[in-house]
């Protein structure tokens, strides 16, 4: 097992494969429901990658909706505050204290310049760098929580290159759109939606669906044949609003995925902790990444099904005890480091994969039964996207391996042959373990 290759998969094919995640509005911090979002999207990544998919890892920056407006007004009105000026604060405004924070980058650049603007040159000012800072912030964010981001894409580079006219104009040939009280719609329903969409308002405007459609297209016509997108459960009616549209575009629906998650529930101090970027009053990521480690959130976030209900609990996820799943498993990779230390210590050499005639006892074979059942539980997860399967799969390893450490000799000083079986097995179960929690963005220490 010290070759890798050995537990990976071929079912990929070296396709093609992007896995968009995260894509939340450069408006804030990511709170502990995006962290949620962020270590599924990224284990379903290395879990395709692992199947032998060629994967792009994708943010989708929103960055063209009324939503950067309310933020650019934030900031500046915030900024206006720093400078003695007064400009009312809005009413949809976000709340939060890092909006000051991003106030002082900007008057660090700027000083009183902003003073000296049109209110419109000041708010695009506002715009650009408050959207800029934050999604610097989101990166760095993201890095610290093992994901990195191999791309970001603008939604309103979808609009400086013209996709989403052009996305209006291929559905408009295909007879997809209709025209309606001035406004532009797609004909959804005919595709088995409760009602057609609209694309474009009467005013003019696009609506959200219409550059979300373009950006599709893109990812399509990039090349890509199997599209992974990680939405909110609150997005499940946007679901056959898109199939509906790159079906018209004469694209698969079936290569999109769509991987629905729920929001992430968080006790402290005996109440519930209401998240809402506007206010102000949310979780960040950050701070769970400092309170329990990236390895305890990224696999409690995957160790339960994305459209369950999830309550993190934050003494858990910290205890260093058996009732701790991530313990739990990390514990195994660190008890086979110490079985070797101690053979060491008692001078026993050890050929890997020798002897194994030896492993005569029910533990060890159901140990390698479970081993070997490791590349149908990946082609699974890769299957459905779901990277809670490698979860239950290394606590049920973990499990079993715990068992047989307490029950059996394993570092037999008289009888090195079956100690060189035995440690051989033992080391197949650390790299097993160290694999899947590789996947699940876990490191696998040799100490605890």
């Amino acid at each position: 097992l010290k070759d890798n290759s050995v537990l990976k998969s071929t079912i990929g094919a070296g396709r093609k494969a992007m896995v968009e995640f995260v894509s939340a509005n450069p408006t804030g911090p990511l709170h502990i429901g995006h962290g949620r979002g962020a270590a599924i999207g990224d284990s379903v990544s290395a879990i395709l990658e692992a199947a032998g998919y060629r994967v792009t890892r994708e943010y989708y920056v929103n960055d063209a909706g009324n939503q950067m407006n309310n933020l650019a007004k934030s900031i500046y009105s915030r900024y206006c505050e720093m400078k003695g000026k007064d400009y009312p604060f809005p009413e949809d405004g976000y709340k939060g204290e890092y909006i000051a924070d991003v106030a002082k980058v900007i008057e660090k650049e700027f000083g009183d310049e902003l003073l000296t603007m049109e209110e419109k040159e000041a708010l695009t000012v506002c715009r650009y760098l408050g959207g800029k800072t934050i999604l610097n912030e989101i990166d760095t964010t993201l890095r610290n929580f093992n994901v990195k981001m191999e791309r970001y894409l603008s939604e309103l580079s979808l609009y400086e290159e013209d996709k989403v006219p052009a996305a209006l104009d291929a559905l408009t040939a295909k007879n997809a759109v209709y025209e309606q009280d001035g406004a532009v719609w797609l004909s959804t329903k005919a595709k088995g939606d409760e009602e057609d969409r609209v694309l474009r308002k009467s005013d003019g405007s696009y609506t959200y669906l219409m550059p979300d459609i373009a950006y599709h297209d893109n990812k399509f016509q990039r090349g890509y044949e199997l599209l992974v997108d990680v939405w909110g459960a609150d997005h499940h009616g946007y679901i056959k609003r898109m199939e509906s549209a790159l079906e018209y575009l004469g694209h698969n629906s079936k290569a999109l995925n769509i991987i629905l998650v729920q929001m992430v529930g968080l006790v402290r101090g005996g109440e519930k902790v209401s998240m809402s970027t506007r206010s102000g009053e949310f979780v960040t990521l950050d701070w769970l990444i400092e309170e329990v480690g990236v390895d305890a959130a990224r696999y409690f976030y995957n160790m339960r099904s994305a459209n369950s209900q999830f309550e993190f609990d934050i003494d858990l996820a910290k205890s260093r005890s058996n009732d701790n799943p991530v313990y739990y498993v990390q514990y195994a990779h660190a008890r086979v480091a110490s079985l070797y230390a101690k053979a060491e210590k008692e001078n026993i050499s050890v050929k890997r994969g020798e002897n194994l005639e030896l492993l005569t006892l029910d533990a060890e074979k159901n140990i390698i039964k479970r081993m070997m059942e490791f590349s149908t539980v990946l082609e699974t997860a890769a299957n459905l996207r779901e990277p809670h399967r490698i979860a239950y799969y290394l606590q049920e390893l973990a499990g079993e391996f715990h068992a047989y450490y307490y029950n059996t000799s394993i570092v037999v000083p008289d009888n090195t042959a079956l100690a060189g079986a035995r440690l051989s097995l033992c080391a197949g179960v650390a790299e097993v373990v160290k694999f899947g929690l590789q996947l699940l963005g876990v490191s696998a220490p040799d100490r605890m």
